[in-house]
């Protein structure tokens, strides 16, 4: 089975966003999910509508192809890219670009289900996913969408004990990211070692020592950016 890989995004703000793409096996049994809940509300209204005779049969019949050909697009504009069973996955459907799925990407990927589904049991859809670098199933290939991975929210560990010391020195992005990155690190070490990591980082910012570093940490996380 091949293993989940990374697909990096680069941010208009310089940020380059690292996210895990969804292989075959987390897809097919968030799929799984989706397929049982679907069955389960389709025997709910069939139960329900039996009552109203060949009206009933009518309603059900539309229900049924609403529920199987839009179930999918509405969880994905709505609820940020995640059905229930991707969302029970920690999966969510994103453009290549990293902006959310809209109408127009979402309708493609799903009304393209159709061919996936060839010859039988996912088969094209299946094939694709595996030879594409993204695990990208035809649909997704012609509607320009891939599945990640939901990044976890993470708390900025700032360090609060340490007054925010302005940064006085034009700093590059990896250098602010550098010294953000020790901020964050620097409370849960020893002091020998934290005196050992900011002397790596003595030549961007010169005779500064660890707390002082925390400070322009701080102060960098705090929005201040460089001047």
């Amino acid at each position: 089975m091949l293993l989940d890989t990374t697909y990096n995004i680069a941010t208009p703000e310089g940020v380059e966003l690292r996210l895990p793409v969804a292989g075959l096996a987390a897809r097919s049994l968030a799929w799984l999910i989706d397929a049982l809940i679907k069955f389960a509300a389709i025997l709910v209204f069939s139960i329900f509508f039996q009552f109203f005779g060949e009206l009933g049969e009518g309603l059900l019949l539309i229900g049924m192809f609403l529920l199987l050909w839009f179930y999918n697009v509405l969880f994905e504009v709505f609820n940020q890219g995640a059905t229930p069973g991707k969302r029970a996955l920690g999966l969510r459907v994103m453009n290549v670009n990293g902006t959310p799925v809209g109408w127009t990407g979402s309708l493609v990927r799903n009304l393209l289900r159709f061919i996936d589904a060839l010859p039988g049991c996912y088969a094209f859809g299946c094939i694709s996913v595996l030879v594409s670098k993204d695990f990208q199933r035809l649909g997704d290939l012609a509607a320009g969408t891939i599945v990640v991975y939901q990044p976890k929210e993470r708390s900025v560990a700032r360090p609060i004990d340490v007054a925010p010391l302005p940064v006085m020195v034009p700093l590059s992005l990896d250098e602010q990211q550098a010294i953000v990155s020790f901020g964050e690190r620097a409370g849960n070490l020893n002091s020998e070692r934290a005196e050992e990591l900011a002397a790596i980082l003595r030549p961007l910012l010169t005779d500064v020592d660890k707390d002082q570093l925390r400070g322009h940490a701080n102060w960098l996380v705090g929005g201040g950016g460089t001047s």
